[in-house]
């Protein structure tokens, strides 16, 4: 078999707060480079070469997986206006096609299929899915390689007609005025910052649209939306730590925005509107958040009515407003719930659920809009699941206190007797107590191959979801958990505050707690124990390589974020600007120093490493495919041991990985075989 590639070496030297920064690597982030795409292609054929023993495991675990997919499946339908709204999925096909038909009809009008769209191409995301409330026009947007840069279209659901105008450059996130003929939307600075909101008159040219409003401070981003009780459009600027919202009236979209409780350090808010006053969720004076509301002509610091208090053991997460109710949701000890509050006589409830682990609301990866459209209703919709138990979406009756089963998703051949799931608790270095949830199948023997996944930035949570592609682990006898480590949002904000900034590196250390925490209590073994983390959990799973190469056999790091100093340095970088506010700005000598003291990328030195898989993605905004890239190239170059340092780049997609469903369970029927291979489960029999 051929070597791994080995890069060139080219120094490049920067000196900062009295040290320097030696990159031998810098060079691969000439994406133009013809040098740079051929070592890219020369490691996927090394990857390739290297697993090429696992390939009829991979075509099982695909066939496996794909077996307990409902290929032939039919949405949920949503209310939106006089129309239902859904998608159907076809075997055979990559993407859902989306559907409506009028309330109480059965006749059903085909709006967007995007197996159509995605003819030809090796890439396809929608961002914005929008239809006008009257069911006129429909906007939509579409990326074909993965950088979240969108372009925007319009049909005409009338004549089913694809309007002339499109507009290149655009982000997630529009709203229509409610007359239907304007749309607001945002547009890309060069580091793809959504920095701007235009307004689009429908059959107008695009270059004669108006800009809005123009966001300057590179630390923030703006987002847009239209308030559930459409009366006003949404233009909030945000960032990690601080947000402020502007208000333009939908039913006069051509007024200048107005600002609502003007931005202050440190003051995060969102703003929501119902009846005669603006609710807002804020953590002023509310470490965990509180909601508070002002009248709609009076929005003024010293007017703000508290309507949910502040409690030190309860996180609000959002807030969602109806005619009549608010729902408020909520976590506690690690745990989700909604409170419901009647409007009218302020009478409040919650609603759980018995499992132990469980969690709500999660949306579909493939999902073109959110539930609960509608306004004037009583009955909000819910999606449950847990580590056991398959998705099931249900309508609560506010009013009443019911809970109407909707839809429950099928798995084929899938019986969650068989399995179980539970919350354990490890405790960090510092005394600290850290969440962990574990599934696994009753009849596994202990000590037993274990996954363990972390995330643990951003205030993210970790929830224990149901996955059909894990339940080929869980019957191969792998027990799969996740640590929920600070720098996540499980036990509240300050949870998050807990690990993030200077005090990052206690999300490393939780992690490396509760894999000693399983190994004691004779879930696993060292040489059985592989971890997982994408993205910023590519972070943490980096680290802990680094800190801790003895203490697992090997590592998946998905576009994970490893070149942390010189990222950060480089403020070019899409996301760079705003992202100082989550690790830190390397201008600062201390903070410098103590981002360093964590990287992966600068803490790679010798030592005998795991096992470790890297994925890319060329045209990834979030994290560059030469993260990854240069610290496989370091690791092989001081690596002690034989232990193989994979490389897998996709060419043609970005940060999610690739777009089609069947595409995906590709990618992780490769990560599954990388995963039993290095633990020694290689048997392709049926479990």
């Amino acid at each position: 078999m051929p070597g791994a590639p080995v890069p060139p070496k080219r120094p490049r030297m920067l000196a900062l707060h009295g040290d320097t920064l030696v990159d031998h690597y810098f060079w691969m982030r000439e994406r133009d480079n013809p040098e740079v795409i051929a070592h890219l292609e020369a490691e996927n054929r090394y990857t390739e070469e290297v697993m090429a023993h696992t390939v009829a495991l991979r075509k099982h675990l695909y066939d496996e997986m794909r077996s307990r997919m409902k290929e032939d499946d039919e949405s949920a339908a949503e209310r939106y206006g006089t129309f239902e709204y859904y998608t159907r999925t076809r075997t055979g096909q990559q993407y859902p096609i989306a559907y409506r038909r009028a309330v109480g009809s059965d006749d059903e009008e085909l709006l967007l299929d995007i197996n159509a769209l995605a003819e030809g191409r090796a890439f396809t995301r929608i961002g914005v899915f929008l239809p006008t409330y009257d069911g006129r026009l429909l906007a939509y947007s579409v990326d074909i390689d993965g950088s979240e840069t969108f372009t925007l279209y319009f049909k005409d659901l009338a004549t089913g007609t694809i309007l002339d105008q499109f507009i290149p450059n655009t982000y997630y996130g529009a709203a229509w005025s409610n007359d239907g003929q304007h749309l607001f939307y945002t547009t890309l600075d060069d580091a793809r910052r959504p920095h701007r909101v235009y307004r689009h008159a429908i059959g107008s040219d695009p270059t004669d649209d108006v800009l809005v409003y123009e966001e300057s401070d590179p630390l923030f981003h703006l987002s847009l939306s239209l308030t559930r009780s459409r009366a006003y459009i949404l233009i909030t600027s945000h960032s990690n730590t601080t947000s402020e919202v502007r208000v333009i009236p939908a039913d006069a979209p051509q007024s200048t925005p107005r600002t609502l409780l003007p931005r202050r350090h440190r003051i995060e808010y969102t703003a929501h509107h119902h009846d005669n006053y603006f609710y807002f969720l804020t953590n002023e004076d509310a470490l965990n958040f509180r909601v508070v509301r002002a009248p709609v002509d009076d929005v003024h610091p010293e007017r703000l009515e508290e309507v949910i208090p502040h409690r030190s053991d309860v996180m609000i997460e959002q807030i969602d407003l109806f005619a009549n109710h608010m729902v408020a949701h909520q976590r506690a000890h690690a745990q989700e719930r909604l409170e419901i509050i009647d409007l009218r006589s302020r009478e409040t409830h919650a609603l759980t659920f018995p499992e132990q682990v469980y969690t709500l609301q999660p949306w579909d990866r493939d999902a073109l809009w959110e539930p609960n459209l509608e306004f004037d209703t009583a009955v909000f919709r819910l999606h449950m699941m847990s580590l056991t138990q398959p998705r099931t979406i249900y309508d609560y009756d506010m009013d009443t206190r019911t809970l109407t089963l909707v839809k429950r998703d099928d798995i084929p051949g899938y019986d969650p007797a068989h399995y179980r799931s539970e919350r354990l608790w490890a405790t960090a270095d510092d005394g600290t107590r850290v969440p962990i949830s574990i599934v696994y199948r009753t009849d596994v023997t202990r000590p037993a191959p274990l996954l363990l996944y972390g995330y643990g930035s951003y205030g993210a949570t970790a929830d224990p979801r149901f996955s059909i592609e894990r339940i080929s682990l869980l019957d191969r006898g792998v027990i799969f958990a996740i640590a929920h480590v600070r720098g996540g949002g499980e036990l509240g904000r300050a949870w998050y505050e807990s690990g993030k900034m200077m005090h990052k590196r206690n999300t490393f250390t939780d992690f490396i707690a509760c894999a000693e925490y399983l190994i004691a209590e004779g879930y696993t073994i060292p040489e059985r124990l592989a971890i997982v983390g994408r993205s910023a959990g590519g972070l943490l799973v980096g680290a802990v390589t680094t800190m801790r190469p003895d203490l697992m056999r090997c590592v998946v790091a998905d576009v994970p974020f490893v070149d942390v100093v010189n990222t950060m340095l480089d403020s070019s970088i899409p996301l760079t600007a705003i992202e100082f506010e989550e690790w830190g700005n390397p201008a600062i000598a201390e903070q410098y120093a103590y981002m360093k003291s964590y990287s992966p990328y600068d803490n790679t030195t010798p030592h005998a490493y795991p096992a470790l898989l890297a994925t890319a993605g060329l045209h990834d905004p979030r994290v560059q495919y030469w993260e990854p890239a240069k610290w496989v190239a370091k690791l092989r170059e001081v690596k002690t041991n034989d232990a193989p340092v994979l490389l897998k780049t996709e060419m043609s997609a970005g940060h999610s990985g690739p777009s089609g469903r069947y595409d995906r369970l590709h990618e992780t029927a490769f990560e599954y075989a990388f995963i039993l291979d290095q633990l020694g489960i290689v048997s392709e029999a049926q479990p």
